[in-house]
This record gives structure tokens, C-alpha cells and sequence, in this order.
């Protein structure tokens, strides 16, 4: 089951209440988990949100939009400065939309993140509508992923990471 759209938007509106950190110096220095956040830019609401919700389990997502020093226009810079910030964070998630698949940056994106972190370190965040459509496709799912999980012993719910072609997670808290 992917995230639903709406759990993002929903959590873009406690924005507010969570603190992020203001640089990824910042958040390596205190030891948090740290990605770079690959999505569509016509996304912004529901990146917010998923920056919302990994911070709510520790993690601090580096966002290009929000980095002051990020050309306004992109050029090769812009390229240059998101090739860093992809080696320099511990994760990279792509946060898939319809947006996203439509996007010349992503596949770009992952690309570069395949060569630069490996498979171990890349997570796909499908998402999906209230209709029940999927957004995903074919070369993601090679990718872990990050979906909803739930262990009916505990009664736990949250997010976990699963191996593309099983059901069996790990809590995203305890990466």
C-alpha cells in the first residue's frame, strides 16, 4: 500500500509545529538521519509533508528549495550543488507522484543517486490519490520502499522500509 496523498497534505499543516533543522550541518552534528528529497517541485505541499513526517521519526530531509544558496534559475551549478548534497546525506528518497514521473530532474536524480549510494541507500515513497490511483513505475520498483506498516501483535503503526518483493519491513525509526 503506498502513502496517501491526503496523510501528506494533512501533515504539511503541522509544518508549523516541528522543528527542522536549518542546515544539514546542523543535523549531522546532532546524529540524525539525514536524506535529500527527490520530488517534483509542482509537489511542494506534499514534500512538506513527508519532511514533516520522517522529523517525527528523526530523520531530516534536505529540501532544494529550501537552500538559500540554490541558483534560482538551474544551470550546471544547480546540477553541482544537488549532486553534493546527494553524497553528502545519508539517504535518498524519491517521493513519487504524477508530477514526479513526469519530471526531467528526478530520473536524473536517481540516476546519479544509483551510482553515488547504491541500492542500500535509496527509498522510494509511492503515493496514491483518493481514487486509489498508484503512482509508481516501472525501474522504481527495483527500489525499497517506504509504506505504511503495521505489526498486529504490538499494535504498531507507522512507516517501514521493505525490500522491493516482500512484506517484511524495518521501522523507518530504526534505520
Amino acid at each position: 500500500m503506498a502513502i496517501k496523498i491526503r496523510d501528506l497534505r494533512s501533515a504539511s499543516n503541522r509544518s508549523g509545529r516541528v522543528f527542522v533543522a536549518k542546515s544539514l550541518n546542523e543535523a549531522l552534528a546532532k546524529n540524525q538521519k539525514t536524506a535529500f528529497l527527490c520530488h517534483s517541485h509542482k509537489d511542494h505541499e506534499l514534500a512538506k509533508g513527508l519532511q514533516v513526517l520522517m522529523k517525527e521519526d528523526g530523520w531530516d530531509l534536505y529540501i532544494d528549495w529550501e537552500d538559500s544558496e540554490m541558483p534560482s534559475t538551474p544551470n550546471k551549478e544547480t546540477a553541482n550543488r544537488i549532486k553534493t548534497k546527494i553524497r553528502t546525506t545519508d539517504w535518498f528518497l524519491f517521493l513519487v507522484t504524477g508530477n514526479s514521473n513526469q519530471s526531467r530532474w528526478c530520473p536524473w536524480e536517481i540516476g546519479f543517486a544509483d551510482s553515488a549510494k547504491g541500492y542500500e541507500k535509496i527509498l522510494i515513497i509511492p503515493t496514491e490519490d483518493d481514487c486509489g490511483t498508484w503512482y509508481g513505475n516501472e525501474y522504481l520498483q527495483l527500489y525499497k520502499k517506504i509504506d505504511e506498516g503495521s505489526n498486529k501483535q504490538t499494535g504498531k503503526s507507522g512507516y517501514a522500509v521493505f525490500d522491493a518483493g516482500t512484506n517484511s519491513g524495518t521501522w523507518v525509526k530504526d534505520l
